[in-house]
């Protein structure tokens, strides 16, 4: 006779739900926190510059959208879906995003995403943010698998994966559709134990 035990999930349901989303310390000064309706020309700005608009699927056209969109990252985090941090000074606006996305306790996964504005770029902030929402979602949090997907005509996002210790998997072919077209996408991934 087969018995067939429950699968448990890798992280309980209400460990984001029941608490606060931290704020968490990164060098220079800057620090990872949630985002605030405040936070909407920032979240504009990132709409409008062609960078991001070409590595990322998101657009806001006013302000009112983007504190909108800020309301959902809100609404996210409770519902245990997303988790969303402006990278910013203290007290001051937002300078970048960072985050997880299809966040899966059962499984114990997520996918991380980022961008950083223009004046931001080239000093390592990206690399700095990614290790440490990294290590937050596996050592606190309790993920075992984080996933970090770009296009691949996009180098300087390989470089953050290889800097932050993700681990090259494959290629997925044609697996994403940007404004210019469908893109084949490099996955890296980093498990628990690995930083």
């Amino acid at each position: 006779m087969t018995s067939v035990w429950p699968l448990l999930p890798v992280v309980p349901a209400g460990r984001m739900a029941d608490a606060e989303q931290p704020v968490l310390d990164l060098p220079g000064g800057l620090e990872l926190r949630p985002w605030q309706p405040e936070d909407a020309e920032s979240l504009l700005a990132a709409s409008l510059d062609p960078d991001i608009r070409q590595w990322n699927l998101f657009s806001v056209g006013t302000v009112e959208e983007a504190r909108a969109r800020i309301g959902r990252m809100h609404e996210r985090w409770r519902a245990e879906q997303g988790a969303i941090w402006a990278i910013s000074r203290p007290g001051e606006a937002a300078i970048g995003l960072i985050g997880w996305n299809e966040i899966d306790l059962q499984g114990g996964s997520a996918e991380i995403l980022y961008w950083v504005l223009p004046a931001a770029r080239g000093g390592g902030v990206v690399v700095a943010a990614t290790e440490r929402l990294s290590r937050w979602a596996l050592d606190e949090l309790g993920l075992h698998r984080l996933r970090l997907r770009h296009s691949v005509a996009n180098p300087a996002s390989c470089r953050v994966a290889e800097k932050a210790g993700y681990t090259l998997e494959g290629t997925l072919r044609s697996s994403l559709l940007h404004a210019d077209g469908w893109h084949d996408m490099h996955l890296h991934a980093l498990l628990q134990g690995e930083l």
